[in-house]
């Protein structure tokens, strides 16, 4: 299995839903940067189960414990090690599908794979592994705090943020529990999710990330674009369905005379449809882009699907899940944005060296 992330900023991870702990081991992260552990707990904190009541109720600290890398509040140039206990795990709220497949999850491929499966909570394939992504996320957002990076929920449903992202304020979306910057869009939201959780179903949504102060020359030319990492990094997030940046599918109805982003004479550009990369390569103007996720898998319904021996049989969804990922998905695209420009900055430095 492909379990690291990374070139030269690598993280690798490692556990289970419902195991002992998850956690990872991230190498290439360079010596003297003082860490701000208040910093990376917050980020978990965003993320973390049982936050409001439009997520699932799983109640998990999370807490991170540093066991290597680090040494008086410094990082020391060799691999920080980390873990985050698993407490609060209901193994047996999965014993109904022990040999059955719950549909659109990663069971029955899985399964097919590898010949066997940890059937609590998906084990491996489960969303609790992306709290290892937020800790490096974390420490890669401490690299580049000269760079912004701010995620939000711009839609639930059918209910989408309008608002261009230049006319948001970024300090108003953790204000509310859906982390969408617009309050009248926010409490339309939180009322639809409400409405799908007593129906005992879920529902999806999209994730708008805005990245600011980005240095020109971030990026490769070829196979190692910045906008193929970011797309790369945002598929690996369970649920993701869809990626775009800049001026996205719309784009594609656009004439060249409409889309081409004219120059001013110091480099930067009128318009920006191009969303701060051109040719794979940074070109210091805003980056943005939007995430789709589907609904969760989960749902409280009856709903037919098949055994491990190919037979048909019924299912209906038990334990704890969110009806909408979304809201506590945006920290984690906000991780992997921070530690895919954190290895391409610590890539144009090695050179540069």
């Amino acid at each position: 299995m492909f379990n690291s992330f990374g070139n030269i900023l690598k993280l690798t991870s490692f556990g289970e839903s419902h195991g002992i702990a998850i956690g990872g081991v991230i190498d290439g992260f360079p010596a003297g940067i003082e860490i701000d552990f208040d910093a990376v707990q917050k980020e978990l904190d965003r993320r973390k189960p049982g936050q409001s009541k439009i997520v699932t109720q799983r109640k998990e600290p999370d807490t991170v414990e540093f066991l290597s890398g680090i040494f008086e509040g410094k990082s020391t140039g060799m691999p920080i090690g980390f873990v985050i206990r698993n407490t609060n795990q209901k193994s047996k709220d999965y014993n109904h599908n022990t040999n059955v497949y719950r549909p659109s999850h990663a069971d029955y491929t899985y399964d097919k794979k590898y010949g066997i499966r940890d059937y609590r909570g998906g084990g491996r394939t489960s969303a609790r592994e992306t709290a290892n992504w937020v800790v490096a996320g974390a420490l890669a957002k401490q690299l580049l705090s000269h760079i912004q990076i701010n995620a939000f929920t711009s839609s639930v449903g059918d209910i989408f943020m309008n608002k261009p992202y230049q006319d948001l304020d970024f300090a108003k979306t953790e204000s509310n529990i859906v982390r969408c910057p617009d309050e009248v869009s926010a409490e339309k939201m939180i009322a639809k999710i409400q409405e799908i959780r007593k129906a005992g179903d879920t529902i999806g949504g999209t994730i708008t990330c805005v990245v600011q102060n980005v240095p020109v020359g971030l990026g490769e030319p070829i196979f190692h674009k910045l906008h193929a990492e970011l797309g790369k990094a945002m598929l690996s997030i369970n649920a993701v369905k869809g990626f775009e940046f800049g001026s996205g599918f719309c784009g594609a109805r656009m004439k060249g005379s409409e889309h081409n982003d004219i120059f001013n004479t110091d480099g930067t550009t009128k318009s920006n449809l191009s969303g701060g990369i051109q040719g794979g390569i940074s070109n210091g103007m805003d980056i943005y882009f939007r995430v789709a996720f589907k609904p969760v898998a989960t749902i409280m319904q009856h709903q037919e699907t098949i055994n491990s021996e190919g037979e048909a049989t019924e299912i209906t969804g038990k334990g704890r899940h969110d009806p909408c990922v979304v809201p506590r998905a945006v920290p984690i695209v906000e991780a992997l944005t921070a530690l895919v420009l954190a290895d391409f900055w610590l890539l144009n430095r090695t050179r540069k060296a």
